[in-house]
């Protein structure tokens, strides 16, 4: 008989999306409370709007976006540099059987919203949305 597999809308399991969420919460205060001391990081908001776990929770994937969307590049690349520490505090803040590896991705939803409203509000999207008057 095979097991009920408890799965999310989303595609991810419960608890991968669980602990996914504490992991965020973990990071989102590491960031809040100035714990990485870095240059870079000490001079920028950082948002982390999503952690994606694996299916084994042994990798966390953390997106965030350095508030304004500036200096992306050095932002991940101090993260990197950090990701050791980050990797410990996570596991002393989130009670798991491993502390998961991380890697850091820029969260893109925000410019591809962007993107698909400019691409609404363009002319020729405009033209096609006006009612047609020949037609009546």
């Amino acid at each position: 008989m095979p097991r009920h597999q408890n799965k999310a809308p989303s595609g991810g399991s419960t608890r991968s999306l669980r602990v996914g969420e504490l992991v965020r919460h973990a990071v989102a205060e590491i960031f809040a409370q100035g714990d990485v001391h870095d240059p870079v990081l000490e001079s920028h908001l950082i948002t982390v709007p999503e952690v994606r776990m694996s299916p084994d929770l042994k990798l966390a994937t953390i997106y965030v976006m350095p508030l304004g969307g500036k200096d992306e590049k050095q932002v991940l690349d101090a993260l990197e540099h950090h990701k050791r520490y980050l990797r410990g505090e996570i596991a002393h803040r989130v009670n798991l059987k491993y502390a998961p590896d991380i890697r850091f991705r820029i969260d893109e939803r925000f410019a591809e919203a962007e993107r698909i409203d400019r691409l609404l509000r363009s002319p020729a999207v405009q033209k096609d949305l006006e009612p047609d008057s020949d037609q009546d």
